[in-house]
């Protein structure tokens, strides 16, 4: 014959209602039973996963740190969670796009005030967002949404050597590389992952790093990518930009 256990929740084996209500029984079973109840929602309870963080160094082919490169990290099985959209601003400043590159989750949206004294006509024909905000300066168009994944090549149809771009991507985990060309993370569930590197400038797809790295439950991962070659040069600033409208 089976016995019962207290987590089947029958009142004999906890006592919590009947005992409390009609005063019957010892005092001892009822702290028992509370006792019971209690490791019974302890077990219940998941259990807390303990994050483990990734440290990422990008170098430049010389050696140099390779600052603002695009970092975007998957588990390399299962389903790999939805990063949360955000809302970001891309501004216009001495004929430029400020910063000149964004990495954004899909569902997120962007502004582009213009801070400029001259107007600006922002527009992209990338596949992966279509827009166009007419000629304005001052008060900007109501923010763009980004709602699939993909490299997004800003320009104005004014100064042709304005280039902005905005990556849209479904990575769980990503962002740029800080000035000394670090990029970290501390919430990563323990497990295996792709960890990818790239930027709109490298001269070809083959340019792109792809590394695998496994970290454990509240150890650091360290990781080192070099690139192979110099990234394109951005586009000029400053004065040497024409057509002043």
């Amino acid at each position: 014959m089976l016995s019962k256990r207290p987590c089947d929740g029958d009142d004999e084996a906890t006592g919590l209602r009947s005992e409390a209500a009609d005063g019957s029984g010892s005092v001892r079973r009822f702290a028992e039973s509370a006792v019971a109840v209690a490791a019974c929602l302890m077990l219940a309870a998941p259990a807390t996963v303990i994050a483990a963080e990734l440290r990422l160094q990008v170098s430049a082919p010389d050696g140099a740190p390779a600052p603002g490169l695009v970092v975007t990290v998957t588990p390399t099985s299962g389903v790999a969670p939805r990063p949360r959209p955000t809302a970001v601003v891309m501004d216009q400043i001495d004929k430029a796009f400020e910063p000149e590159l964004r990495v954004i989750a899909t569902g997120s949206t962007v502004a582009f005030p213009n801070s400029d004294v001259v107007s600006h006509q922002v527009y992209s024909f990338s596949k992966a967002k279509r827009f166009q905000l007419p000629l304005y300066r001052g008060t900007p168009y109501p923010p763009v949404r980004f709602d699939e994944p993909g490299l997004v090549t800003v320009g104005c149809n004014i100064h042709d050597a304005m280039i902005g771009y905005i990556v849209v991507t479904d990575a769980p985990w990503h962002g740029q590389t800080d000035a000394l060309g670090q990029w970290v993370t501390a919430d990563l569930p323990p497990g295996d992952y792709t960890v990818h590197v790239r930027h709109p400038r490298m001269r070809g797809q083959s340019d792109e790093r792809v590394a695998e790295v496994s970290v454990a439950a509240g150890k650091r991962a360290e990781l080192a990518v070099s690139l192979v070659r110099p990234l394109r040069p951005a586009p000029l600033k400053g004065p040497a930009r024409q057509w002043d409208y």
